[in-house]
């Protein structure tokens, strides 16, 4: 009880922000806590300015570094929030004021276990970044090697622990009171955001993910990733390469460097397809501030702390399914989901191809650079309810990938499409990766790795025999009330739940 009241607290607090920025309506979709979202309005004064997506990113920036992230993260998620908003949710800048340079160089010393100076011969103390998890400072070590530091944020693992335990509980009420939002994995789509999050806080994954990106691209002088500097790297402390080059937005800076724009957006698009299909491992988070271009018109990214992973099984399906909508077989692609599983059975595959149709053309059927796959994509979720087809976390980064890859492209390029460039490059990873023997081999494979496993399977099962016939099977308490039919705990339906709320309210209106 302390726990949920602990929540409703902060929750009422997050709906009085959200009111006054007139943006209760993101609540109140959930529909699980309708008497702290309903008080919130009544008590909360308005600033209505802006488009709904607008109000909502100011909102989210207010409440912080989680809330940036998740707004970020929502920006995908045009078949919950529409169109308007989502493109608006994807402005949303991760900036927030730096934190003292006293700080900064405490977690140096106490990560590195050493002085600043005995470690750098120069380093400057204001950085040239500040975003929620980290924020970076230039520095020269004593090799005499320029580098970039970055540093994470004090207690930041604190704060987005206590936010994220909030979004769990109203994931779970979500699931438990609403039967018809459980397509959408409203709990697994939090686990995926906190695996994300959680990832991003550990720098020396952010370094691992660094250097197995550099040796995908060892042999390609078109893509380049700085180096690391293990010695000078830890949990919270991140040293890397530092790398010069042009911003891959300034086309106006890049012409006059001699660079032609069509070249450049050709490397950056066949970047982006080898990280996603032939690698199944991609930066997450290509915006104009992490990717540069460099003296010989390389193609050069840093930042490496959302990363995203696509086995072979979803990269055919992606591959095959873009492949097909440009080639316009819609019928193709209403079989590549059923196939992948994403579409129940039961469903027409006729009625599934008339949808594809639908939302495809309207898009295909514009000038080739407003083409937009990730619209496409976009679009073709927005008519999931009809057809049951359940969120897939694993695609959230890639589609907020591609969305964000393709306003790049516009600003390089406006009159070419970078799915269109890439084109040869998928046609030639499907009659590779996607012919009859690769499929014959890799089956085999799989056969062999489950024969392989089958001794550990079942000694498993054997295990679990014996402990069950040992103490019994045991059923969670949740499990038994559902059984029951007595679903006493959902804190929604509770007298007591209601009761916490007013008194909550009376403390808030009269002593805060």
């Amino acid at each position: 009880m302390i726990t949920a009241l602990k929540n409703i607290s902060r929750l009422f607090t997050i709906a009085r922000t959200l009111a006054r920025y007139d943006a209760l309506w993101l609540l109140e979709e959930a529909d699980v806590t309708s008497g702290v979202v309903t008080a919130a309005r009544i008590i909360s004064k308005r600033n209505v300015e802006g488009r709904p997506g607008e109000r909502i990113a100011r909102a989210l920036q207010e409440l912080g570094p989680t809330f940036i992230k998740f707004g970020q993260a929502l920006s995908t998620r045009s078949d919950l929030l529409g169109e308007e908003v989502a493109a608006d949710l994807s402005e949303l800048q991760d900036h927030l004021p730096p934190f003292s340079a006293a700080e900064a160089r405490t977690t140096i010393e106490q990560e590195l276990g050493a002085k600043v100076e005995e470690m750098f011969t120069e380093f400057t103390w204001e950085p040239v970044a500040a975003a929620s998890i980290a924020q970076v400072h230039f520095a020269v070590t004593t090799e005499n090697e320029e580098v970039a530091v970055k540093v994470l944020r004090p207690k930041v693992e604190q704060a987005f622990a206590k936010d994220m335990a909030l979004f769990h509980w109203v994931a779970h009420l979500v699931e438990r009171t609403r039967p018809e939002l459980r397509r959408l994995k409203p709990m697994e789509v939090i686990e995926t955001f906190e695996e994300t999050i959680r990832l991003e806080m550990d720098l020396r994954l952010e370094a691992a993910a660094a250097e197995e990106m550099a040796e995908n691209f060892a042999d390609d002088n078109t893509f380049r990733v700085p180096s690391v500097d293990w010695r000078r790297t830890s949990r919270r402390v991140l040293t890397l390469e530092r790398i010069g080059g042009i911003p891959i937005d300034e086309r106006d800076t890049l012409i006059a460097a001699g660079h032609d724009p069509d070249n450049i957006l050709t490397r950056a698009a066949a970047s982006l397809f080898n990280q996603v299909f032939r690698d199944g491992f991609f930066h997450a988070d290509q915006h104009p501030g992490n990717l540069f271009v460099g003296e010989d018109g390389e193609i050069i990214t840093v930042d490496f702390g959302i990363m995203g992973r696509l086995d072979k099984p979803t990269r055919r399906y992606l591959g095959e399914m873009l492949m097909s909508f440009l080639n316009r077989d819609y019928h193709r692609v209403a079989e590549v989901h059923f196939e992948a599983g994403y579409v129940p059975a039961d469903k027409s595959v006729q009625a599934f191809t008339q949808a594809c149709r639908s939302i495809a053309e309207p898009i295909l059927d514009k000038p080739q650079n407003e083409i937009s796959i990730a619209r496409l994509l976009a679009h073709l979720f927005q008519v999931t309810e009809t057809f049951e087809m359940e969120t897939q976390p694993q695609l959230l980064l890639l589609q907020k990938t591609m969305l964000i890859s393709e306003g790049v492209g516009r600003t390089l390029s406006p009159d070419a499409n970078m799915w269109f460039l890439a084109q040869p490059l998928i046609e030639e990873w499907v009659d590779e990766y996607m012919g009859p023997e690769t499929i014959v081999m890799e089956t085999v494979g799989e056969v062999a790795d489950g024969l392989r496993r089958l001794p550990r399977i079942v000694s498993d099962m054997e295990k679990n025999a014996a402990a069950m016939a040992k103490e019994g099977l045991k059923l969670h308490p949740d499990t038994v009330r559902d059984m029951s039919g007595n679903d006493r705990s959902s804190l929604a339906a509770s007298p007591k739940f209601y009761l916490a709320i007013i008194l909550l309210l009376l403390v808030l209106l009269f002593f805060v």
